[in-house]
């Protein structure tokens, strides 16, 4: 048995390089499983949601269509699985793609719309696309650029069935970067 490794490496460049990205827009990537009640129904135990929507068949058919897949669910319905028969290699975010310098990344904002439901045996895809790339900024995290990235995921049928505007600080640790300097003007 063979596995290919999921690599989350960050691409690395300038400023400049980021802002070529600004606009780019990804291939459609389509979910490797389809949303289920299995997963609908663990997340929901895992969180102790008793919501009917992700439990009584009946009461979410009559309400959203079919078993409804909770909001806080979203991206992991994209996560590539770890391995396929087809060896098919799995795509990192188109965020992490984004050439900066910076070693580290946390996620600063996060706005989700959802215009239809989604729903037990839908099969999403996503389209991702670069909105912005800041100007460097020193937080107490450290110094970086914030990425915003917009994600429109849509169902079998082609209907949109939710955006997520996403920004991710990049940037290096303020300890390592002081540590850096500090070996510098050492010597070391």
């Amino acid at each position: 048995m063979t596995s290919t490794p999921i690599s989350y490496k960050l691409a690395f460049g300038t400023y400049e390089d980021a802002l070529r990205m600004v606009g780019v827009t990804s291939e459609p990537r389509v979910a490797g499983t389809v949303v289920s009640a299995a997963r609908i129904q663990m997340f929901a135990a895992t969180v102790q949601d008793g919501n009917p929507s992700y439990w009584d068949a009946d009461f979410a058919t009559k309400t959203w269509g079919g078993l409804l897949a909770p909001p806080a669910l979203l991206m992991g319905w994209l996560v590539p699985v770890p391995w396929e028969p087809g060896g098919r290699p799995p795509v990192a975010a188109i965020a992490l793609r984004v050439p900066l310098p910076g070693t580290t990344i946390v996620n600063a904002a996060n706005d989700a719309e959802f215009p239809l439901p989604i729903l037990d045996g839908d099969r999403l895809t996503i389209v991702e696309q670069v909105v912005s790339v800041s100007p460097e900024k020193q937080t107490k995290l450290g110094v970086g650029h914030f990425i915003e990235t917009l994600d429109t995921f849509t169902r079998q049928d082609g209907a949109v069935v939710a955006t997520n505007r996403n920004t991710l600080f990049r940037f290096t640790p303020a300890a390592a970067t002081m540590q850096s300097e500090a070996m510098r003007r050492s010597g070391a």
